[in-house]
């Protein structure tokens, strides 16, 4: 049996994009709803956030200090000693209907963020590659983009449509940042209409990749954890004490401990009363470390 346990019990209406910071050896997340950017320092247990007046999905560490955010209003350059935003690039895409989501960087410094199309009704979210001030689509046809991860070697690349409920993967050119080859890596049942069944296994969200190039997933709804090999074959089942994991990462000064961040937004009131820790960060621990964070170039 694993051992699940509570890294943050203050819970988040939508934890978000956790990310063990290189540098700064603390965790950093978002409530996407709750509009707030989070600190975690387990050595102290201090908790900390900075408001925002708008929607932030996603962040990165930059080289030159602070962090990379992507909000509903564009990517900015957010410095976490000062509190000040600066615009990087705005949004490609109407953000009454759409907002980005899922987003990391690369091996080589460059960030990635998908977006998510809101209405859900057609696949118009799309994948785009920030590098050198420049805003470049990669990859479309999808509703709503998770689950962002590299290789060990920066050759693949994996982009989930957690509504679709299927992984894809791409082979990388390194140096320019193209993709192609792209493939399913990963198809999941889809979820019945209907009540959701007590044996839906959910839908596949936030990801992480260890050094051994297995592929952590966090399925949506299905109360798990999955670690899937570089195949894509099935090798550990991981059950959680809520409904709805969003996002792991490796963290810790061994990046040997799993954060797992998670939802509690609209979730009925009889399965929140069961499930107290809906919305905390939970953790546990493994035996083959993770990939540290790339940072902004």
């Amino acid at each position: 049996m694993d051992e699940v346990t509570a890294a943050v019990t203050l819970p988040s209406a939508l934890g978000e994009s956790p990310l063990w910071h290189p540098r700064e050896q603390v965790l950093y997340y978002c409530d996407i709803p709750g509009r707030r950017v989070n600190r975690y320092d387990p050595a102290t247990g201090e908790l900390s956030h900075w408001p925002f007046d708008t929607e932030v999905a996603s962040l990165a560490p930059m080289l030159g200090g602070g962090l990379l955010l992507a909000a509903r209003d564009g990517l900015w350059r957010f410095d976490t000693r000062t509190g000040k935003r600066t615009p990087l690039a705005s949004p490609p895409y109407d953000p009454r209907t759409e907002r980005f989501n899922d987003g990391k960087c690369d091996p080589q410094g460059r960030f990635w963020v998908g977006t998510i199309y809101e209405p859900r009704d057609a696949a118009r979210a799309a994948l785009y590659c920030f590098h050198r001030d420049s805003l470049t689509k990669r990859a479309d046809g999808i509703t709503t983009s998770n689950g962002l991860a590299w290789s060990p070697d920066g050759r693949a690349l994996y982009w989930s449509d957690t509504k679709a409920h299927v992984i894809f993967a791409f082979d990388v050119d390194a140096p320019g940042g193209t993709l192609s080859g792209r493939r399913v890596f990963k198809q999941f049942p889809m979820k019945p209409p209907g009540p959701t069944p007590a044996d839906y296994g959910g839908r596949p969200d936030g990801a992480a990749v260890d050094v051994a190039g297995n592929y952590w997933v966090a399925m949506y709804e299905g109360e798990r954890l999955l670690c899937l090999s570089p195949s894509g074959q099935l090798l550990r089942e991981v059950h959680l004490p809520v409904r709805c994991p969003t996002m792991p990462c490796f963290g810790g000064a061994d990046l040997k401990t799993l954060y797992i961040t998670t939802a509690r937004e609209n979730r009925p009131a009889a399965e929140l009363a069961l499930q107290p820790l809906a919305g905390c960060v939970l953790s546990m621990r493994v035996e083959v470390p993770g990939l540290p964070a790339n940072l902004f170039a």
